[in-house]
């Protein structure tokens, strides 16, 4: 089985819309694919509709959380999307998606960037607004070549000089309440260094300890030594490991299945869920 659980759509900052989304995944052979777009679940009615036969579609979301100032994307999967708890956190987040947006355009314009928000609105589309929609902007104008260039602390990086903070969670808060809504919780790409700060290993230990079921290993942003690390990591705290692509369509450069999950791990994330169930296919329009 080839499984990837990470991947995003229009719903949130991907370029594909969520059917083009499954319909790619089973073009590129998976088996199993995971739609996890950034603290949103409205992407599912549309990926379920289209769901190819052959394909199973696991729920899930990506959760911003923030830790002692660090930002930190939660993964959480099959959880309930209408648990009200859940619900309601990932409405704070989401409400809080335009203005800091809204706010990382003006300090661009008065670095003397000509973005403009109506620019950045019609990028997100009807997607939740986001960084990747202000760094893709940046590629229009030419200010950088690629979507990852404008993540440096020359523009839109944590702490860089178009960074704007935005309401997060606190991972242990998201940690309750994925569980609360019957998920299970693998923090995503936890050594991507090169995005910013990285959350330090005692405070994955906590977390663990807290209840996270898994940290994702096998990731683009990971290089050979970081993945040895993070097993190793994992392997002492108990945690699943989890393999991804995080495909954002042609926004970024990995492909679907570029990194997969252990079909014993993803057999496990599926035992411990209660809020949800992996969707099997039967070949939709």
């Amino acid at each position: 089985m080839r499984i990837d659980l990470h991947c995003h759509s229009t719903a949130s900052d991907g370029t594909d819309t969520p059917a083009e989304l499954v319909r790619n995944a089973a073009d590129a052979g998976l088996d199993v694919v995971a739609l996890t777009d950034h603290d949103t679940t409205r992407g599912y009615a549309d990926a379920l509709a289209a769901l190819p036969g052959g394909l199973t579609l696991v729920t899930g979301a990506e959760l911003s959380c923030r830790i002692d100032g660090v930002s930190m994307h939660m993964l959480a999967y099959l959880f309930d999307p209408e648990e009200p708890a859940l619900l309601a956190e990932r409405e704070l987040v989401r409400d809080d998606r335009v203005p800091r947006a809204r706010a990382m355009v003006a300090k661009l314009q008065e670095l003397g960037v000509p973005v403009t928000w109506e620019q950045v609105a019609r990028i997100a589309g009807e997607g939740s607004v986001g960084r990747p929609h202000v760094a893709t902007a940046l590629v229009e104008l030419g200010v950088v070549p690629t979507v990852s260039d404008a993540f440096t602390e020359g523009w839109l990086a944590d702490g860089g000089r178009a960074f704007v903070e935005k309401h997060e969670t606190d991972p242990f808060e998201a940690i309750r309440l994925v569980k609360g809504a019957g998920g299970v919780t693998v923090f995503a790409h936890p050594g991507a260094a090169k995005r910013g700060r990285t959350v330090p290993e005692s405070a994955i230990a906590e977390m663990a300890a807290a209840g996270l079921d898994g940290i994702e290993v096998d990731h683009m942003d990971h290089d050979d030594e970081t993945r040895t690390r993070l097993r190793g990591l994992a392997r002492d705290l108990g945690l699943l490991v989890t393999g991804s692509s995080d495909y954002h369509g042609s926004r970024k450069t990995c492909v679907l299945g570029e990194y997969t999950t252990d079909p014993e791990v993803y057999g496990e994330i599926t035992r411990r869920a209660t809020g949800a169930f992996p969707v099997p296919g039967t070949g939709g329009a």
